[in-house]
């Protein structure tokens, strides 16, 4: 189960970076930071179970730095926020 998890979140992180590189995906697409932040989680999630420092350090920011994103997108789609 674990690493059918772990292939979700890398195939969720690799899927928003391959359509950004195909130039289907613009940086700044909500889509984009969603990908990245749910791939993120749940490798964060994994990396935890693993008790691996390293990957559990990265997955979290990289989840973070996504979910921030989100929350700027989001921000900019309602007026007066």
């Amino acid at each position: 189960m674990i690493q059918l998890a772990s292939l979700l979140g890398a195939g969720l992180i690799l899927a928003a970076y391959a359509a950004h590189q195909a130039g289907r995906m613009g940086r700044e697409s909500l889509l984009y930071h969603i990908l990245n932040a749910a791939g993120g989680g749940i490798l964060f999630a994994v990396a935890i179970d693993a008790s691996q420092v390293g990957f559990i350090i990265l997955e979290g920011v990289w989840a973070a730095i996504s979910l921030g994103a989100i929350v700027r997108s989001l921000r900019r789609r309602v007026p007066g926020a």
